[in-house]
């Protein structure tokens, strides 16, 4: 009975998943623009999950600078495709966001990982880096303060940032509504593919070994420091492309979302959801974003505080990840449900036998 149960095993993580991904694909037919709008936000914020989910819950590399690429990347789009003032190049202002962050990224890894910085002065460090760019793009208000023609714009940040848009002759196509939904939708999907069969190659095996045991890893030959900072960049990576998305979202960026809060924030919903789980880090993250608008549009002045008791809650009581510890529910579930059935099936069949 127990190896039939072991060959029939469900996996509630992968149903959950596939029916999630049909609900967002279909989501703009059902749903109202501003729903699709409010949706297009909440799952660009999910790539900023996901891309500390592959420095921390894969690596276990403890990060609070993934605002800090976040805020980097859209800086650098916003910055890039103003100065070049033509919707022919945003896709090329997209893709040197992601250069020039992945290279400070990889930068700044490199003289942490291999000058020996690790655990916890990794997570000071990081959150140094994160208070100085929110200070001094803060502090950017005057008008010396700019590249090109485009002004920092300090505490205000910057505006009018153009969407994304592909030009076919005389015929612009914008990126915003349900073609920018549907952009992000096929983003964060392919990201999601691409991060689990990784999790089975050698490369993922690396980076599993190093967040399990960084010494012995090291022993066994592994180059611990050069995994580290290429975790530590494709990381950066993910939350560039997370915070071009949410410039050309909205159409601004300001220093605020490099702040404490902010920064802090991802590390909150990324163990609350449970760190090494990759699907449970994307579906928590968009139902914190879900509930924090909900509570906010209510105009409780308490949403914030509703908020953070109930992540605390869940990080005390559930210690590996409320979906995790879900996934895990529904799977016991299902497999005694089975079990009973099969049970019940073979009883049937000896009673059938004997008569």
């Amino acid at each position: 009975m127990n190896n039939l149960l072991n060959q029939q095993n469900i996996n509630s993580e992968k149903i959950i998943m596939i029916l999630l991904c049909a609900i967002f694909i279909a989501f703009p037919l059902i749903g109202s623009e501003y729903d699709v709008l409010n949706m297009s936000y909440f799952i660009s914020m999910a790539i900023l999950s996901i891309s500390l989910w592959l420095i921390w819950g894969l690596t276990g590399i403890f990060s609070f600078g993934q605002t800090a690429l976040f805020g980097f990347g859209g800086y650098t789009y916003a910055l890039v495709s103003m100065n070049f003032d033509n919707p022919n190049f945003t896709f090329l202002a997209l893709l040197l966001a992601l250069i020039i962050t992945w290279a400070f990224s990889f930068l700044l890894g490199y003289f942490m990982f291999y000058g020996g910085v690790n655990d916890v002065f990794v997570g000071l460090i990081t959150l140094c880096v994160t208070l100085v760019l929110a200070t001094f793009l803060a502090q950017s208000a005057g008008s010396q303060w700019k590249l090109g023609n485009v002004l920092l714009g300090g505490d205000n940040g910057i505006n009018n940032i153009p969407p994304l848009t592909l030009s076919f002759g005389n015929t612009e196509v914008l990126f915003t509504g349900n073609l920018l939904y549907y952009f992000i939708i096929i983003s964060i999907i392919t990201i999601y593919l691409i991060l689990k069969k990784m999790q089975s190659t050698k490369l993922g095996y690396s980076f599993i070994a190093i967040r399990e045991n960084r010494e012995r890893s090291k022993l066994l030959g592994y180059n611990t420091a050069f995994l580290q900072t290429l975790a530590f960049s494709l990381g950066g990576v993910l939350a560039a492309f997370s915070g071009v998305l949410y410039v050309t979202w909205g159409g601004y960026i300001a220093p605020s979302v490099m702040a404490i809060s902010a920064a802090a924030l991802p590390v909150v919903l990324v163990a609350a959801a449970g760190r090494r789980n990759l699907s449970g880090v994307i579906i928590f993250t968009i139902l914190y974003y879900f509930l924090s608008q909900k509570l906010s549009v209510s105009g409780s002045e308490y949403a914030l505080v509703i908020l953070g008791f109930i992540l605390i809650l869940v990080i005390l009581v559930v210690p590996q990840g409320v979906v995790v510890w879900l996934f895990n529910f529904i799977d016991r579930f299902l497999l005694k449900k089975r079990g009973n059935k099969l049970s019940e099936s073979a009883g049937n069949s000896e009673k059938a036998r004997s008569v």
